[in-house]
């Protein structure tokens, strides 16, 4: 028996199923020691108390599959991007047939309605690691449909498809909308790794949409070489092209033409 309660943290969009799980935590708090740090109704709100730093760090997380805003895949998807992350135990209401995709990739889970011996049997093999990244490409093919933006104390959800360019700055790195900009915190590399379908680098720091991209014109206000930039749809802003990637960005052109 652990001496040091397990802290969780649960996450569904149902109160009664968060309720239940609850109480189940309390059945088995004799045996194994636990405390509910906390619930959360999407996983837009797990992830706002999981990046708060006014909260104690949580050791596992039940979580929902099936949420509005952020379902719980997208959640771990945005949740593997962070340094240091609680357990997860997904919750589902999916039938047998559907979790065959959770025992081939090792993902720990409860089917729904949650029986006590069955959560007791899951907390104790802590501690789990997240899943990895292709366990979650085969549960979500799609992948992330949104980055995600801490902004005074609130999550702000930018959708993938909305995005024009990401452009490193500093330790940020900035969303560009057609709306607005946001930071995000994650690496160009690391975007770049996960969303190299969609958007095309044209300079070390910066990576373009693909579908933004309307056409290219030289800069000759730099010196008397002159440089390509790249045109956008929506926004008035130019970006610049490097050497390195301007055959890349030719190639784009001459495929779109």
């Amino acid at each position: 028996m652990s001496a040091v309660p397990l802290r969780l943290l649960i996450v569904d969009d149902e109160a009664p199923a968060r309720a239940r799980l609850r109480n189940l935590l309390a059945d088995i708090a004799a045996e194994l020691p636990n405390a509910v740090a906390g619930e959360a109704a999407d996983g837009v709100a797990a992830l706002e108390f999981l990046t708060d730093p006014a909260n104690l760090p949580v050791d596992v997380v039940l979580l929902d599959i099936r949420m509005p805003r952020l379902d719980g895949i997208e959640l771990v998807q945005h949740l593997a991007s962070r340094a240091s992350t609680p357990a997860v135990i997904f919750t589902t209401a999916y039938d047998q047939y559907a979790v065959r995709a959770f025992d081939l990739n090792a993902i720990d889970y409860l089917l729904k309605p949650v029986r006590a011996p069955r959560l007791l049997a899951a907390l104790k093999k802590l501690p789990h690691a997240l899943p990895d990244a292709a366990a979650l490409r085969s549960l979500a093919p799609e992948g992330r449909m949104h980055l995600h933006s801490s902004e005074r104390g609130r999550i702000l959800l930018v959708p993938i498809g909305d995005i024009l360019f990401l452009r490193a700055e500093l330790k940020y790195v900035t969303a560009r909308t057609r709306g607005r900009e946001y930071l995000v915190e994650e690496s160009l590399t690391h975007l770049e790794d996960e969303f190299g379908e969609r958007f095309i680098r044209v300079h070390r720091n910066c990576l373009v949409a693909r579908t933004a991209i309307v056409g290219v014109e030289r800069d000759h206000s730099a010196d008397g070489e002159g440089h390509w930039q790249v045109l956008l749809r929506d926004v008035a802003e130019k970006l610049p092209v490097s050497r390195r990637q301007w055959p890349q960005i030719k190639a784009l052109l001459k495929e779109d033409a």
